[in-house]
């Protein structure tokens, strides 16, 4: 019984220790991860616990946080590499939005140039794209 209780004693003292040596984010990043990974366990579900976007998102951002080697040894939902595959995801979106903005691709040329460029070309039927181009630059439109 002492024995036990010594033991008991000297594995609190090294884990508490050990805790104390971590710094707040790591604590804290994980005691959040725990507590949302108890909140998917404690939906009504009939099979496997489903994680849904808001979930990923945030233990994404969270093990982001921990160092490789503490996230190793702590019991998670999914797998590291699953986590991995979240964060590229996470990046893929992000990118997609940024490029749907309507920046890419070529700028939209105004109607009255563009009706100015056809006329020039019909008119001058020598004139190549330069000169045409170079005729503008001088009327000062840019395109």
């Amino acid at each position: 019984m002492c024995l036990r209780f010594t033991f008991l004693r000297i594995t609190r003292v090294t884990a508490w220790l050990r805790l104390s040596r971590r710094e707040e984010a790591w604590k804290t990043a994980e005691i959040l991860i725990l507590r949302r990974q108890l909140a998917v366990l404690q939906r009504r579900q009939p099979r496997r616990p489903t994680v849904n976007w808001a979930d990923r998102a945030l233990l994404a951002a969270l093990l982001a946080v921990i160092p490789r080697a503490r996230r190793q040894g702590m019991r998670l939902l999914v797998t590291p590499d699953t986590i991995l595959r979240w964060h590229r995801d996470i990046v893929r979106r992000r990118w997609a939005t940024r490029s749907k903005r309507g920046r890419t691709g070529r700028p939209v040329t105004r109607r009255n140039i563009t009706a100015l460029v056809l006329r020039l070309a019909r008119e001058n039927p020598g004139w190549g794209y330069r000169r045409i181009h170079g005729e503008l630059v001088r009327l000062d439109y840019s395109i």
